[in-house]
């Protein structure tokens, strides 16, 4: 069912619009001329084989980098008119280009807005410049549909929110706005329609940028079942507590399920992620040789752990420049001529970056050590806010009055404790700055990365040309110290630095006078460790990274089978192997027809009773289906689970030609008159003595968890359980049955929401050697087989009936049908969506027996 929240977003229920409908069969490397763009077919698999019949090969990789601003900086032509166009020295995703994307097998496309607004006469003109010259589309938006996607949505509601702010009040954050969120999918829209006028789906990648995307995977996967896409989140991701207050929390996780990849700085912030779709999806991940992967829908969604970082060949070219030289001498008679000490920081003036606070520890230090008034000096660079509103005014308003408060009371003639710079400055005036200052202070609350203590390093590494400046020697060891919140993402790669609480003003200041006074030999050595980090974990080697990764995550696209499925934002693609498909009512029942020598294996949980059925017996028309099929002379049935034997002689005592397997297969039999027979050697089953007393202990602090005791088998169950505590549990609880019952002739394996301990070798594969081996014992070989489960279990069943089509125990040519429920990577050959749908079919199997010559039974 469709949501009220996508009612009305721009034709979002139907999924379709007139820009996806205009993207061409022909779909050029780049589009020249706006609006002349052939239609498309319906078909996503025609669309996907046509462009890779008719695109003309690229020569080299193309990446289309879509993030919500262009690497551009605009400025209107004085008195001539028009628009110079220039490259954003200071845009990470131009770093990128510039990093690596000068090799001759890279290109990059960019896809974002500008911060200029273009009036709509020029914006085809703009547009064409944009793209001959910088390989860039712009995507224009409407100036109210900008104010309610950007400064509404993106910084009123989810950039608090990933800050770990709650909306408790409309002074918090806001309150959730649901127009402003239709505009945030709207303009969401307008990029992914950008996209889809140069992309070439068969061999492009597509890099989306940040929280402001984060629905445009969706539109772009709808699309192109097969397009190679990535995402990274460059701030942070709040605990699951947090998220899963957002009203639209489900659609924005299943929108980056769309990913192909998705990338985050730290592995809190990863792990805030799974945590959500976990708890929220019900989605599980594991880790397979160093890289985390989620399994959606049968693709497999990769985790990456990376912080990105800067650019070198940048900040030594502004480290060279002569006004760069020119401002470190100035700066040097400022303070180090005049005996003065600089502290620097460098912040964004918002609420998160905690400059306040820093300001507090600051004049602590200056109360509780007389002997650095006078000598030290906090110069605090205020760049301006990004967002705007009434926080913004209170953060500036109360920094200001505490300088104020801090100079008037610590203060002399030629000596102010704190500067306060809140005017933009030059690139090359900052990095003035950080050469000069002996420590930086990085104190926000929250931020998803900061690369101010990367850039500092650097500078304090400086070059020849600085060393003459500052008086140094080009042998003289350098030497940097740092301040750094624990809160913000480079604080993990910076282990040399001094990490602090930025809510303890205590600490931060008694952190400050540490760096003062800290041994020289001591902070060359920190900052040996950290320059030599910084250094080779540069902006290139983060881009090279994902990009690898994302190739290796993309590399079997081509050979999978995907099905778009769904509406609106809850659309999905389901991707199976090619030779996986929907088990059709009337080949399977034609088979059944012409054929006399039937065995059915049919699991019951999940497959003939639906896993979230509360009521587990049963209903008599399941009764009356089975019956009339044991009843048909040419038909074996059996019943394959991990029930007991007593409860299922219990619920099927009136089916008397039903054979029955279970707890896995370890007991069975072929009717009901018959006795119980084990498929392997009866064991010992005094290993519960053991097992059962470390269930119990997990059991007794595991709230919701029970544990169900069979005849030769003892499972945990954690299905009604916290789902990450559970799992956490169950992993705990596996290692110490694996321990404890080591040299016990049992295996101990982790199912789904449990933990069972069964003896060895028993599986329902065995099952079904043992009826196909009955069968042919009795001069019967089958010539049809149809086998139907749910979960893993019955993937060892799935196995055998396969791999007994090239032996001796089916009839040549027998039809085989391995089925499972559900949509998902399995050994089955065919699947059914639900057990509605299982029923339907063994009702028409039962209606054909019924039809059958001889035989008058009812269904």
């Amino acid at each position: 069912m469709v949501s009220k929240s996508y009612s009305n977003l721009l034709e979002l229920a139907s999924g379709e619009s007139q820009s996806l409908g205009r993207i061409g069969r022909r779909i050029p490397r780049v589009v020249t001329a706006p609006g002349i763009v052939p239609d498309l077919d319906e078909s996503d698999d025609a669309a996907s084989n046509s462009s890779s019949e008719l695109a003309s090969p690229s020569p080299r990789d193309r990446t289309i980098i879509v993030a919500n601003q262009l690497p551009i900086r605009a400025a209107r032509q004085p008195g001539v008119g028009g628009w110079s166009f220039s490259w954003d020295q200071d845009s990470l995703l131009h770093q990128v280009k510039d990093s690596i994307g000068d090799h001759k097998d890279m290109e990059f496309i960019y896809i974002g807005s500008l911060r200029e607004e273009i009036p709509v006469s020029e914006q085809d003109e703009v547009a064409k410049i944009l793209l001959e010259t910088f390989n860039c589309v712009p995507a224009f938006l409407p100036a109210d549909l900008l104010s309610r996607f950007y400064h509404g949505f993106c910084k009123q509601q989810l950039w608090p929110l990933f800050h770990y702010m709650l909306p408790l009040s409309p002074d918090l954050g806001g309150r959730f706005d649901r127009s402003l969120w239709q505009a945030y999918v709207s303009a969401n829209k307008i990029f992914a329609d950008k996209i889809l006028e140069v992309i070439n789906p068969d061999d492009d990648f597509v890099w989306v940028h940040d929280y402001h995307l984060m629905v445009l995977p969706t539109f772009l996967r709808k699309r192109f079942n097969r397009v190679k896409l990535g995402f990274f989140l460059h701030s942070p991701f709040p605990s699951s507590e947090i998220y899963r207050t957002l009203p639209v929390r489900e659609e924005l996780l299943r929108s980056l399920l769309h990913s192909d990849l998705i990338g985050f700085h730290t592995f809190d912030y990863a792990r805030h992620f799974l945590s959500c779709c976990s708890r929220m999806l019900g989605l599980t991940y594991e880790s397979k040789r160093g890289y985390i992967g989620l399994e959606y829908y049968g693709r497999t969604v990769s985790i990456k752990i990376l912080p990105v970082g800067i650019h070198m060949g940048q900040l030594g070219s502004v480290l060279s420049l002569p006004e760069t030289e020119v401002k470190v001498a100035e700066l040097m008679k400022q303070f180090y001529d005049r005996d003065r000490i600089m502290l620097l920081g460098v912040d964004d003036m918002d609420i998160f970056k905690g400059i306040s606070l820093k300001l507090l520890a600051f004049e602590l230090l200056l109360m509780q050590h007389e002997e650095w008034r006078g000598r030290v000096v906090l110069v605090q660079i205020a760049n301006p806010a990004r967002g705007r509103g009434k926080d913004v005014k209170e953060v500036q308003t109360e920094s200001n009055a505490m300088v104020k408060r801090i100079n008037e009371a610590f203060g002399r003639p030629g000596y102010k404790p704190v500067i306060l710079i809140d005017k933009p400055l030059q690139f090359y005036e900052r990095m003035a700055y950080y050469v000069v200052a002996e420590c930086c202070l990085v104190t926000a609350v929250r931020d998803g990365m900061n690369l101010i203590p990367y850039e500092y390093i650097i500078a304090r590494q400086g070059n020849e040309n600085l060393n003459k400046v500052l008086h140094l020697s080009s042998s003289t060891l350098k030497k940097s110290m740092l301040v750094v919140s624990e809160f913000i993402g480079c604080s993990p790669s910076l282990s040399g630095a001094i990490r602090v609480n930025p809510w303890n003003i205590d600490a931060v200041a008694d952190s400050m006078v540490s760096a003062l006074e800290m041994p020289e030999a001591e902070k060359q050595l920190r900052h040996e460790k950290h320059y030599r980090y910084v250094s080779t974990h540069d902006v290139g080697y983060w881009a090279n990274s994902f990009l690898q990764d994302l190739r290796r995550t993309c590399r079997d696209h081509n050979r999978r089978r995907c099905w778009g499925i769904g509406f609106g934002l809850g659309f999905r693609v389901v991707a199976l192997d090619p030779n996986f498909r929907k088990l059709a009512m009337e080949h399977i029942v034609s088979a059944y027809r012409r054929t006399r020598t039937r065995a059915i294996l049919l699991d019951y949980d999940g497959t003939l009773m639906p896993q979230a059925s509360i009521k587990k017996s049963p209903c008599v028309r399941s009764i009356e289906i089975l019956n009339t099929l044991c009843r048909d002379k040419n038909n074996t049935v059996f019943l394959v689970s991990a029930r007991s034997r007593s409860k299922l002689s219990e619920w099927f005592s009136s089916c008397e030609n039903l054979g029955m397997a279970a707890e896995h297969g370890y007991f069975l039999r072929l009717r009901r008159d018959a006795d119980w027979q084990t498929c392997v050697p009866a064991t010992d089953c005094s290993w519960k003595q053991i097992a059962e007393p470390v269930m119990r202990l997990y059991t007794e602090t595991t709230d919701g968890s029970t544990i169900e005791d069979k005849e030769t088998s003892l499972v945990w169950c954690y299905e009604d359980a916290d789902p990450d505590f559970g799992s956490c549990q169950a992993k705990e609880l596996l290692d110490h049955l694996e321990s404890v019952l080591a040299n016990e002739p049992v295996s101990v394996k982790s199912g789904t929401n449990n933990v069972e301990v069964k003896p060895q070798g028993v599986n329902k594969g065995l099952v079904a050697e043992h009826l196909l081996s009955t069968m042919r014992d009795r001069g019967l070989l089958a010539d049809f087989v149809l086998c139907i489960g749910d979960d893993r279990s019955d993937e060892d069943m799935f196995e055998v009936i396969s791999s007994a089509m090239t032996g001796p125990s089916l009839a040549p040519n027998a039809e085989v049908f391995a089925c499972t429920v559900g949509r998902k990577p399995s050994k089955a050959k065919y699947y059914l969506d639900d057990t509605a749908e299982i029923f339907r079919l063994m009702q028409g199997l039962a209606f054909v027996s019924q039809q059958a010559p001889g035989s008058s039974l009812p269904i």
